[in-house]
């Protein structure tokens, strides 16, 4: 083969290679639950995407999101800012908080809850999934009145 064929062959790296999404582009045009403000930064219609979605989650102060879980979909949430407390379990019964530069890890099918578990100041975090779906079920689960606290464990924080 000649070398126009192959630079022919090649993928049009202009085009199809690294995106920059700005931060005020982002598109709200995305499945919401009651109590936050989701937006796509990374999915398929978007970008091209193939195996992951990402954006952002917003929430105002004292404010908590309805229950909810994200099908098939492993999550991750990165806390910007703000004061996050998750709730999960068939009841929400389970609680846990994250801070500025803390992740949060959400397995399939869990049912959770998003509070801001600040008066003030409003809770920003970037969110990732494992497919390229934005998978919301919205459920009808009356939250429990005093749930159990759960330590973050993982290799450093043993519980």
């Amino acid at each position: 083969m000649n070398a126009k064929t192959d630079r022919e062959r090649a993928p049009k790296w202009k085009h199809d290679g690294v995106r920059v999404i700005p931060g005020h582009a982002l598109d709200a045009n995305t499945p919401q639950t009651p109590g936050m403000d989701r937006k796509a930064a990374i999915n398929y219609a978007r970008v091209g995407a193939q195996k992951i979605w990402a954006g952002t989650v917003n929430i105002r102060p004292n404010a908590k999101t309805g229950a909810h879980h994200h099908g098939e979909l492993e999550s991750i949430i990165y806390v910007v800012s703000g004061k996050a407390r998750m709730r999960w379990g068939e009841r929400l019964e389970f609680t846990a908080e994250a801070g500025p530069g803390d992740f949060i890890f959400v397995p399939p099918f869990v049912p959770h809850q998003e509070i801001n578990a600040s008066a003030s100041d409003p809770l920003e975090c970037v969110v990732v999934r494992s497919d390229n779906e934005a998978v919301v079920v919205n459920l009808d689960i009356e939250p429990v009145e005093k749930p159990d606290e759960v330590l973050w464990v993982d290799p450093i924080h043993k519980g």
